[in-house]
């Protein structure tokens, strides 16, 4: 709908904002925080956390953002190859839909950059 697409601008930075909200707070569920368990720090999942906290924060804030949700991104595809992927084909199987959907949400933010209301707009 053509009325809509003034308030595209807008709508982009809620789902980049939004998006890295909840991966940090995924991600900070791994160091024990919002119900989660701590995991080592010197670990697959520890790398996890990180990448997870400090990339969701600024993907939300809009800083280094085509790099850094690149880097989500491939965490989130490696995440569901490793641990989802083998347990069954589809997503809705084996428990996988929220690791394709933030790749694949991150993907599209890497490709669009921080855009106009962000920390690194005009970079």
């Amino acid at each position: 709908m053509k009325a809509l697409r003034r308030f595209e601008p807008y709508a982009y930075a809620l789902l980049r904002i939004v998006a890295g909200l909840l991966f940090a707070f995924h991600g900070l569920q791994k160091f024990g925080f919002f119900g989660g368990q701590m995991v080592p720090l010197a670990s697959k999942f520890g790398a996890a956390a990180v990448i997870e906290t400090v990339g969701g924060v600024l993907v939300a804030i809009g800083l280094g953002t085509s790099p850094v949700a690149l880097l989500c991104s491939g965490e989130m595809a490696y995440a569901y190859f490793t641990a989802h992927q083998p347990r069954g084909t589809w997503p809705i199987q084996n428990g996988g839909e929220l690791a394709a959907l933030y790749a694949f949400i991150f993907l599209f933010i890497a490709t669009r950059g921080g855009g106009s209301l962000s920390a690194d707009r005009g970079k």
